[in-house]
């Protein structure tokens, strides 16, 4: 090291403190090139003995004066001193620059938290704003048609007056916000004045559906079907449909989410139990979909329980919500092109539909009934059907509502696809012959004889939040394309929760809902076998519902490890986080229409493989269907026989095919605006022609 520094010490200079008799060093230290300036190396030369001048190339004759070995000593452990000191700044300054770097990260992750809270707080004043630039054309859309709901509610309009200009409305979603943008400023006058000189004469394409369901994110969920109603209806609206939900006024609602709520000043009367009863009527935005709340005035404690399902009068509440619903519908004028409902909850507006309300103007509508649940189809007395007004034993048959095996019984699901001109099943892996073969739940024979009517759609995924290329929450954005930003992804994981931080390291992920669904001796068991191999886990529970209960707290005592995190609390930023920067994610199936987690990893990157409790085990190879979804067809054909050490083994031995497998799989779109959404148009379309 000696050597190496004094080899890059320049041509005799002045240290402080010392002789300035000193004008070379000694022979053996340097051989320096003299510049036409006289200078040596950018120092100083002293001239030759001949005083000539510079001879190009040649080189200088040297004059040696040898310094004293006391002043050449001080003069390298001076040199060495300051050699030193200068080192162990770099090393400091070094270590400061990476503290403040990664503080610097943690505060840009920070602001961008608080900018995307900033924001949502923003859209509940969104719509007073979009009417002040006229930036919010869909809020002022949503407006106007609630309006003229009110208006025919108090009889300002009449019910034809006011379903052509619906029509003309939706027909003209960007003329409107310019003619109507001040529309809750204006009296029902002036407005109405304003409507009746409002013309468009274009045709109109897209459909009006009208969902009447009991669930919609982020208002009220329990299961799927909330998701469900609130990503197709956005992906519906971004191809030029016209989509409103109606649903009952809970007391639990997320009231924060909807924007520009507002109770309309009329109530209408709906028959239950043989008698008209009051309803109040709500009207709001949520995520840019026109949202019905029904509330009723008699029958109060209907909706306002701690639970949404769960209770023995349950058939009473949501069959007073579907005539209720059917009710608005009429007395508000609208004339949807489909009427679009969910389960058993509300598979009795199908025969309300058709015995009482189609010629109440309702002529041209359609009814389209979507199974998210085939197990759960609600079996009543018949005579419970009489409450809204239908005729029991005119149901009470085979091929109507009687159940199939309890024939004492009534079935609400069995009624509502029996009444419906289209049915949905949504499985993202079954075709349609084995569901009605083998998953009908005692439905088989009613399956098999409306086989015609029925369809199969894949679940999805809203990618205008989840996408590794615009998600907020990550600290590098990358895609199929770059993948770079997912190692960055992937460290920033490690560093979050707390794992040894490297991005070689093959990072397994699993994301769940409640701990009891996992057999916990037979998790850990996994759990080894990843680490073992050299692999880091991370198990997070994402249910916002839930807090960390007995079995969760033992399964963290009993699985400790410094390659294993156990997150039980629900942090958004960090689901996102672990996605991205997860190799794979264990999954409990791959038909998951509630969490949507193996569609989630597949756009993140990170390999969907099934969680198995005997890896090595043999694994039954279901026989390939092409009557099935887009999606199945993808997983059956890349992850389905895939077990965990596998998966792990072809990510080690070969990355590269590996890769082109992760860039394949995030190339493809299984979001609410693909198959899904297509298979619902379709499905629509038929509707129209029957």
């Amino acid at each position: 090291m000696e050597a190496l520094i004094k080899a890059a010490i320049p041509a005799p200079f002045h240290l402080p403190g010392r002789s300035a008799a000193i004008q070379r060093p000694p022979n053996h230290l340097s051989v320096c090139r003299s510049r036409k300036n006289g200078e040596v190396n950018g120092l100083y030369s002293t001239p030759s003995p001949s005083g000539s001048e510079d001879q190009g190339d040649e080189q200088m004759p040297e004059e040696t004066i040898q310094p004293s070995n006391l002043e050449a000593k001080g003069k390298h452990a001076d040199i060495w001193r300051l050699f030193k000191e200068a080192q162990q700044n770099i090393l400091f300054l070094n270590k400061q620059r990476l503290l403040v770097t990664e503080e610097l990260e943690k505060a840009n992750r920070e602001k961008q938290l608080l900018l995307d809270q900033i924001e949502h707080f923003q859209l509940g004043n969104q719509a007073v704003d979009g009417r002040a630039n006229g930036t919010d054309r869909l809020s002022i859309f949503w407006e106007l048609l609630h309006r003229i709901d009110s208006m025919v509610l108090t009889r300002k309009v009449t019910i034809e007056e006011a379903s052509n200009w619906r029509r003309l409305i939706m027909d003209s979603k960007v003329s409107i916000a310019d003619v109507f943008s001040d529309v809750l400023d204006q009296r029902d006058s002036e407005l109405l004045e304003k409507l009746r000189h409002f013309a468009d004469g274009s045709k109109r394409n897209g459909f009006h559906i009208v969902q009447i369901c009991t669930e919609m994110e982020p208002l009220v969920y329990v299961g799927s079907l909330a998701s469900y109603v609130t990503g197709l209806s956005r992906a519906l609206q971004r191809k030029g449909h016209t989509v409103e939900v109606v649903l009952p006024k809970y007391a639990r609602l997320n009231l924060g989410e909807v924007q520009g709520l507002r109770e309309i000043e009329a109530e209408f009367y709906s028959y239950y139990n043989g008698q008209l009863h009051g309803n109040r009527i709500w009207t709001g935005i949520v995520r840019g979909i026109g949202v019905t709340l029904i509330e009723p005035i008699f029958f109060s404690s209907f909706f306002s329980r701690e639970k949404i399902y769960g209770y023995s009068d349950d058939f009473e509440r949501f069959a007073y919500f579907s005539r209720a619903a059917l009710d608005y519908l009429v007395k508000a004028g609208k004339k949807p092109d489909v009427l679009h409902i969910h389960d058993w909850q509300t598979s009795i507006v199908g025969p309300l539909f058709w015995d009482m309300f189609v010629k109440l103007g309702l002529e041209g509508t359609k009814i389209l009934l979507t199974c998210h649940d085939l197990n759960s189809q609600c079996l009543e007395q018949p005579d419970k059907l009489g409450l809204s007004g239908l005729e029991p034993a005119r149901l009470h048959r085979p091929d109507r509502f009687q159940d199939n095996a309890r024939a004492s019984l009534v079935n609400l699901l069995k009624g509502g696809i029996v009444y419906s001109n289209k049915v949905v099943i949504i499985s993202s892996m079954h075709s349609k012959g084995r569901i009605i073969r083998y998953f009908g739940y005692g439905l088989e024979p009613t399956l098999a004889t409306h086989k015609d009517k029925l369809l199969i759609a894949p679940s999805g995924f809203d990618n205008s939040i989840w996408d590794p290329l615009k998600d907020k929450f990550l600290p590098k954005n990358y895609s199929a394309d770059d993948l770079e930003g997912k190692a960055i992804c992937k460290v920033a994981l490690q560093h979050h929760v707390g794992l040894p931080k490297d991005a070689s390291v093959a990072v397994v992920g699993w994301i769940y809902r409640e701990v009891s669904d996992i057999d916990l001796k037979t998790l850990k068991t996994v759990a080894q076998s990843i680490t073992h191999g050299g692999g880091q886990l991370l198990l997070a529970r994402i249910d916002k519902m839930t807090n960390l209960d007995r079995t969760s707290e033992s399964f963290v005592k009993d699985l400790k490890d410094e390659n294993v995190r156990f997150i039980d609390r629900y942090d958004e930023a960090l689901s996102h986080l672990i996605f991205a920067g997860s190799d794979i994610i264990l999954c409990l199936s791959f038909e998951d229409p509630t969490l949507q987690v193996p569609m989630k990893a597949l756009k993140y990157g990170a390999a969907p493989v099934a969680l198995s409790f005997s890896d090595d085990r043999s694994r039954h190879v279901v026989e390939f269907n092409h009557d099935i979804s887009e999606y199945a067809q993808f997983i059956k054909s890349t992850f389905e026989n895939i077990s965990l050490s596998q998966a792990l083994d072809e990510m080690r031995s070969n990355p590269s095919k590996w890769k082109r497998k992760m860039a394949d799989a995030m190339d493809r779109d299984f979001s609410w605006d693909a198959e899904t959404c297509d298979v619902h148009i379709s499905a629509y379309a038929a509707l129209k022609k029957l």
